[in-house]
């Protein structure tokens, strides 16, 4: 089969420290060609794939100069877009699967082939579902039940979870004496929670995320000043190695998240490392976190102290077998494929 990916262009593929997107597009590039499919990736010059990259940017968006000023960085996603299209017409594919999302929906009709958009962020965002609800019947993937429920209008194709390269993530039977935060210091992740949680639990916090231009007022004003090197440690933004040493070192990642989480990768590479999850009933933590197995779901901050406490409930064994048998990358390209020949008919 001839797949062409179409990946967002503000980060390279894989990303080199955070990127959750990105990183599901690479695997799933990557299980596609082991399987013998012809698998071209449309995506930043910078990329590095199995497939056959064809570069719309020299470089990821991130890396430009000129992408400093937010809106010069949103005129050129659709710049991109725009040599999407021209790239487009030059190849014939069975399937074009878009992962940008809603900024490439209305110029979908013009690509001629079977296509599919997977929904990477959540359905609760105004504008967003307006865009959403002017094509109401291009199919739709969902990566995760939950994602569908505030906006449940469209043609939804298949829900597909997200995968890991499992191997890449190494297990630890025996934690050291910290708790993990890692993600992206907005917000909806739940910072200052998870900081305020280990507070009061008396307990050691290591923190590594990305600090986004649109977040570094909460984060210099809220955050910053209660990282104090000790109790409460900010590491910045990882790449895969340091991210993988500090999972599978943690007792439990602490993701106190504060909103509609579509999936959480987050949730899935802490558990492959046999370390639990403790998150607030949000979004698709109940779909991920197998309560009072791999981790607790919690709707109360009382009820999340109380997990802190239980963690010698969970077998760390039970947590990454539970990423083996749902949420490998492999798994998630053989489901994508039933979407393709869905499609293909």
């Amino acid at each position: 089969m001839k797949i062409i990916q179409l990946s967002p262009l503000e980060e390279t593929v894989p990303p080199k420290k955070y990127g959750g997107t990105e990183l599901v597009v690479f695997n799933l590039c990557e299980e596609l060609v082991k399987m013998g499919h012809e698998v071209y990736l449309l995506a930043a010059g910078d990329s590095t794939t199995s497939a056959k990259l064809i570069p719309v940017f020299p470089k990821s968006i991130r890396k430009l100069k000129e992408a400093h000023d937010i809106k010069v960085r949103e005129a050129l996603k659709f710049i991109g877009i725009g040599k999407i299209l021209d790239l487009l017409k030059g190849l014939r594919a069975d399937v074009i699967h878009n992962h940008i999302g809603w900024r490439m929906l209305p110029f979908l009709s013009q690509i001629g082939a079977p296509n599919v958009t997977t929904l990477h962020g959540p359905l609760d965002i105004r504008y967003q579902q307006y865009v959403y609800g002017k094509f109401p019947d291009s199919p739709y993937v969902t990566i995760s039940n939950s994602q569908r429920r505030p906006f449940d209008k469209l043609n939804f194709a298949a829900t597909v979870y997200n995968g890991i390269d499992f191997d890449k993530f190494e297990y630890s039977g025996k934690p050291g004496g910290y708790f993990a935060f890692l993600g992206r210091m907005s917000p909806e992740k739940g910072p200052m929670q998870a900081i305020k949680i280990a507070k009061i639990a008396k307990a050691k916090l290591v923190m590594a995320a990305k600090v986004d231009a649109v977040d570094e007022a909460f984060f210099n004003k809220e955050v910053a000043p209660l990282i104090d090197g000790e109790q409460i440690k900010f590491l910045g933004e990882v790449g895969h190695a340091q991210k993988v040493k500090l999972l599978k070192g943690a007792r439990a990642l602490l993701a106190p998240i504060q909103w509609r989480e579509p999936f959480g990768l987050f949730f899935v590479e802490a558990m492959a490392c046999g370390t639990p999850v403790i998150a607030y009933d949000m979004g698709s933590a109940k779909e991920i976190v197998a309560d009072g197995k791999t981790g607790f779901v919690v709707k109360t901050e009382p009820e999340f102290l109380n997990a802190v406490k239980r963690l010698d409930e969970i077998k760390r064994s039970d947590c990454r077998e539970r990423v083996k048998n749902n949420f490998t990358s492999r798994i998630m390209a053989e489901n994508y494929l039933k979407v393709y020949r869905k499609l293909i008919g």
